[in-house]
């Protein structure tokens, strides 16, 4: 099989093939999705008036 005459090594080639295929597919499928972990703007601003008041302690 293309001259590799282990198996054990023929399999890890075909795995990370096929693990490069599988990170494509999820690649696309996620693409334009909305992203969960975006912080509400009033959290946001919560936490940058915290760091400059930290920052005007110091």
């Amino acid at each position: 099989m293309l001259g590799i005459a282990d198996p054990w090594v023929a399999l890890a080639y075909l795995l990370c093939i096929v693990s490069a295929l599988l990170c494509l597919v999820w690649g696309i499928i996620k693409w334009n999705q909305d992203d969960p972990e975006t912080e509400p703007e009033e959290e946001i601003r919560q936490w940058a008036e915290e760091e400059d008041r930290v920052g005007e302690e110091l």
